[in-house]
């Protein structure tokens, strides 16, 4: 079957050899652009081809395609699907790959730019359709990636009884070789260790084998001996190329995701639409007020609504970051280089200053460094947006009207909290965007099971504030929607809630209430996650004095990562709490961004964007869907030329080499940005013109 989802073309690059690494990278930009012509079997004379930025994926269901599969549509690639578990499916002939006249261009048409495979044999070495596929590759140097084999001559390697290895790879270390670095892993460092999460479970198995003839390795690993055995490579043979993965992996793992970039630049020899970055944010909601405090006897937070004995207040012994607390926040930023957005609501701060003799060092603190933070409105003083909360059952319920309906918080009381936190802002001269909002727990917007639906004067009071940009809980709501209707709706931006809890100051607080969520009730936890099929339950509690730096670091350091490299740019969000007492976020950033700067390379740097620019690019990546899955968009490339049509108002993301120009309505401009060695933009024509045309560099 081949599925609905049809898209548009792209390219591939390698390199080889010796010397220096600009020169490894200008062979490596030559060679990418030289693959993509006919082979030598076609005349001089004969015009260069039409090849379709589309990539064809032949899907058996394994994990190895579904993550390069994940990865072409988590960049906006156009491909399609060739279903081989389907008896209905087409088969794949050269009619299926191309046409010998394409009628728009009136050049020979190939369908496909790169070709993904589950292994280099799927279809059988003597099939026709095997045969058809060779014949397709050899004529418009169309490469292959054989996403999960073995280490054998077949695919240019001596078996693993060769002076090679097979085994459980968890933890082994692997490292770009300098071949991969001039060429398509050039975003990578170069060491690459494969993930060992859990000791008791094999999690990744491979071959590696040595090298021959023809065979370029792009990631290798250590042989006894003292030489080097590949993991990842190029094998060039019979006028054809593949990249041979031999590994397996799924689209979530580590080693995947940094090389996931590298695989798609190299299958499309560089030239293709979409395009993707590494990005971190980091929301510090409740800046100037004051958290309530996990109550390691009750396992409950005082002041919450569900707490017994709550005083339905700040509760007892609130966490409240300190002036010393905000200096080293400045102190961190610089010397990490990230920045922090500032969630703040300013009237909290004002109750406090006036229940603390009229003085707070914290808010001084934070003002006086106020350009060195993004600023966003959290609400005056924090209140619930939604419905009129009935707290005299357990859990809350949605109050009701005399005539039995939803009682909501009206439009001005939303309005007044929104434009009375600016004007607090603007008064302190805090460097605020009115068009983004973070409303306290993300009210307003549905709340279920109590709120269905979102309070009906949200979106009224948002418009009549200039809020185009509010955050929603990604844990809840993943996709972005609107809010209202016009010009002056609002978008909503999904957030990821990151596990360090809003209610913790020390680490021994933060892994007793984990233990209350993530144990057994025969180990003393609520049994929450024995009757969660999404969650699993410790095998026993953590130790409250090092649980915290052993295990929930490093676990939500792995998952913010998996988020980063999954060219995902929601924000992730955290509280004030976290940067007080024993200041529990910095572990936790602090080796996100080590693990991060040891992967990648200086020219692939973390993408650090504000609220207003995250929901921008989730919008125009949902209308590139829209247009993608509608068959609306239509891109190619005939030498050195790139040509894409979408729908009028569509931005078109493209991904192209170093040295690519854009054709203006006269002479030509610069295209994109560097990034990851490599240039892309989100763009559209140029007045008068109908298409996005791009230049190739020639050398």
């Amino acid at each position: 079957m081949v599925s609905s989802r049809s898209r548009t073309p792209r390219s591939s690059r390698g390199a080889s050899g010796r010397g220096s690494a600009p020169r490894l990278a200008a062979l490596a930009a030559a060679g990418l652009l030289a693959t993509v012509v006919p082979s030598a079997q076609a005349g001089a004379a004969d015009p260069a081809p039409r090849i379709d930025l589309t990539v064809l994926v032949v899907d058996d269901g394994g994990s190895a395609v579904e993550a390069i599969t994940a990865e072409l549509k988590g960049s906006g690639i156009p491909y399609r699907t060739l279903d081989l578990n389907d008896p209905g499916r087409p088969v794949l002939t050269a009619g299926f790959l191309s046409e010998p006249s394409d009628s728009a261009t009136g050049r020979p048409r190939a369908r496909y730019q790169g070709v993904v495979l589950p292994h280099e044999a799927v279809f059988g070495p003597d099939s026709a359709e095997q045969a058809a596929l060779v014949a397709y590759e050899k004529t418009y140097g169309i490469p292959q990636v054989d996403a999960y084999t073995w280490a054998h001559p077949g695919v240019g390697l001596d078996y693993t009884s060769d002076g090679g290895w097979s085994g459980v790879l968890d933890g082994a270390a692997a490292h770009v070789t300098p071949a991969g670095q001039a060429g398509p892993f050039r975003d990578l460092r170069g060491p690459l260790t494969f993930e060992d999460n859990d000791p008791n479970v094999s999690e990744s198995y491979g071959y590696a084998g040595r090298p021959r003839a023809g065979y370029t390795s792009y990631l290798d690993m250590p042989a006894a001996d003292g030489g080097r055995m590949s993991l990842v490579g190029e094998y060039a043979h019979d006028g054809r190329r593949e990249l041979v993965v031999t590994f397996a992996y799924n689209p979530h793992q580590r080693q995947f995701r940094a090389l996931a970039r590298g695989i798609v630049e190299w299958l499309t020899q560089g030239v293709h639409l979409g395009r993707s970055r590494n990005y971190l944010s980091v929301h510090v909601d409740d800046v100037f007020a004051p958290d309530a405090r996990w109550d390691t006897a009750r396992n409950c937070t005082p002041g919450d609504l569900d707490c017994p004995g709550g005083d339905g207040e700040a509760g007892e012994n609130p966490v409240r970051m300190t002036a010393d607390d905000a200096a080293y926040a400045a102190a961190w930023q610089k010397s990490s280089g990230f920045l922090l957005d500032m969630v703040y609501n300013g009237g909290q701060g004002e109750q406090w200053k006036a229940e603390h003799g009229g003085t707070d060092p914290l808010a001084a603190r934070l003002i006086a460094d106020r350009a060195q933070y993004r600023w966003i409105n959290h609400t005056y003083t924090h209140p619930f947006l939604g419905c009129v909360q009935d707290a005299t059952t357990v859990p809350w319920s949605c109050a009701k009207t005399g005539t039995g309906a939803t009682a909501w918080v009206s439009r001005s009381e939303i309005s007044a909290q929104i434009r009375d936190n600016l004007d607090w802002a603007y008064g302190k001269g805090l460097p605020v965007d009115r068009t983004e909002l973070v409303t306290g727990e993300h009210s307003g917007l549905r709340t279920l099971p109590q709120q269905p639906a979102d309070n009906p004067n949200l979106a009224g009071a948002l418009a009549d504030n200039g809020v185009k940009w509010t955050a929603s809980d990604n844990s809840r709501e993943p996709a972005q929607r609107s809010l209202g209707t016009g010009s002056g709706a609002a978008r909503t931006v999904p957030r990821h809630p990151m596990n360090v809890y809003y209610n913790v100051g020390t680490a021994a607080e933060m892994t007793d209430e984990y233990n209350w969520i993530y144990t057994s009730r025969a180990d003393g936890g609520s049994g929450i996650c024995e009757n969660n099929p999404s969650s699993t339950c410790l095998p026993a509690p953590l130790d409250t004095a090092t649980g915290y730096a052993a295990h929930i670091v490093p676990q939500e350091a792995r998952t913010a990562l998996s988020h980063v490299l999954g060219n995902d740019p929601r924000p992730h969000y955290v509280h004030q709490s976290n940067l007080a007492e024993e200041r529990l976020l910095y572990p936790v950033l602090d080796k996100v961004l080590a693990d991060y700067r040891a992967l990648f390379a200086d020219n692939t740097p973390l993408v650090n964007p504000r609220q207003k620019d995250v929901g921008t690019e989730l919008t125009r990546r949902t209308a590139w869907e829209r247009a993608l899955d509608a068959g609306q968009v239509t891109a190619y490339r005939v030498g050195t030329t790139v040509t894409v049509k979408a729908p009028s108002g569509v931005a078109v993301p493209v991904t192209a080499p170093e040295g690519t120009r854009k054709q203006l309505l006269l002479g030509t401009a610069v295209f994109g940005t560097a990034y990851a060695g490599t240039r892309s933009a989100w763009t559209t024509p140029e007045p008068l013109q109908s298409a996005v045309t791009l230049k190739l560099p020639t050398t």
